[in-house]
């Protein structure tokens, strides 16, 4: 039972502050003929107890010069830097990024020069530049992007912490499957309509109510192990509740990617690409939650309500910290 009870608290080890996961980003793009603009955006956390966090320094091509200092600014939960550069050449095969990406931080590069597409790169902190490529890779703004979706579901916590959550809610494979399919149609939605323009909503409430929603699934879950026999219309129309709660988590998704942005004429792959990568993580979470379950099951049965109860009142204790973060931050 304990080893089962340390696989749930992994998988729950979350930091208690749920800042979304947003990319740095850097772009270089060229606004005339051998005259470029260098923008870039650091996310800062929201718990970061730094007065003057340090803003990393670009790396620029090496036929590139600066025209004067990069002008430095802070803004909400970010910090801001830009500068002009004049070139030489279509900087194919020079070297562009940033000096360095802290922890597990990624970053997202692009490159804009007139009349040619848009270049696409993603920067770890094991590679914080890229190599800017004659031509463009026709699947790299795709792999990018997939890759970044699929992170966003493993390490956005509020979302995984949801998804968690309904699982243990459900339990059986195929309203599992029914919910999570509810879930996934839901959220896209509303991440294809915001990115596109057709819709929006504020993200301090949304992110709020993302919160609401673990704590209600959490609810639901304690309610069930309680009294398995009650109905409640949530316990029976389970893909319902996980639509409802899906078009406002795709509200989150969609404000996650505009920080990232959508690269110029990329945009439909990148989308698309992102929405996939998010249902790839999600479908490997509850994956794996299905194999623990069934494996706590089959080996001890005894430790499954026990260890089912802990991990929700973890689940719902943490989102209720969010909750109140976030109401009252």
């Amino acid at each position: 039972m304990r080893a089962l009870l340390a696989i749930i608290l992994a998988m729950l080890a979350a930091p208690v502050l749920a800042d979304e996961l947003r990319p740095a980003v850097i772009e270089l793009a060229e606004r005339e003929a051998g005259k470029w603009s260098l923008e870039w955006k650091i996310p800062v956390a929201a718990n970061s107890r730094s007065s003057a966090p340090m803003l990393p320094q670009p790396v620029i091509p090496q036929s590139c010069t600066m025209a004067g200092d990069p002008v430095q600014r802070a803004a909400p939960l970010a910090l801001l830097g830009s500068a002009q550069l004049a070139c030489d050449g279509d900087l194919a095969a020079e070297q562009f990024g940033l000096t360095e990406l802290l922890g597990s931080a990624d970053a997202i590069a692009r490159v804009s020069p007139l009349g040619r597409p848009t270049q696409t790169f993603r920067l770890t902190a094991d590679a914080p530049t890229a190599t800017i490529a004659a031509r463009p890779d026709a699947w790299g703004v795709a792999r990018d992007y997939f890759v970044i979706g699929a992170e966003h579901i493993l390490f956005g916590w509020d979302h995984l912490l949801f998804v968690i959550a309904l699982v243990l809610l459900v339990r059986s494979g195929w309203a599992v499957v029914k919910a999570a399919t509810a879930f996934t149609v839901a959220h896209s939605i509303t991440l294809v309509a915001t990115t596109l323009g057709y819709a929006g909503l504020p993200s301090r409430p949304v992110e709020a109510l993302i919160a609401l929603s673990i704590v209600f699934l959490a609810v639901e879950v304690i309610r069930a192990i309680r009294d398995p026999d009650h109905t409640t219309w949530t316990r029976g129309a389970p893909w319902l509740v996980a639509f409802a709660f899906g078009l406002l988590h795709g509200f989150g998704f969609a404000g996650a990617l505009a920080d990232i942005g959508l690269p110029q004429g990329e945009i439909t792959s990148a989308l698309v690409a992102f929405n996939v990568g998010v249902e790839a993580g999600q479908l490997l979470v509850i994956a794996a939650l299905i194999a623990l379950l069934s494996l706590m099951k089959r080996v001890i049965p005894a430790a499954e309500t026990p260890s089912i109860r802990f991990a929700t009142y973890a689940i719902g204790i943490t989102g209720s910290f969010w909750l109140f973060e976030r109401l009252l931050g």
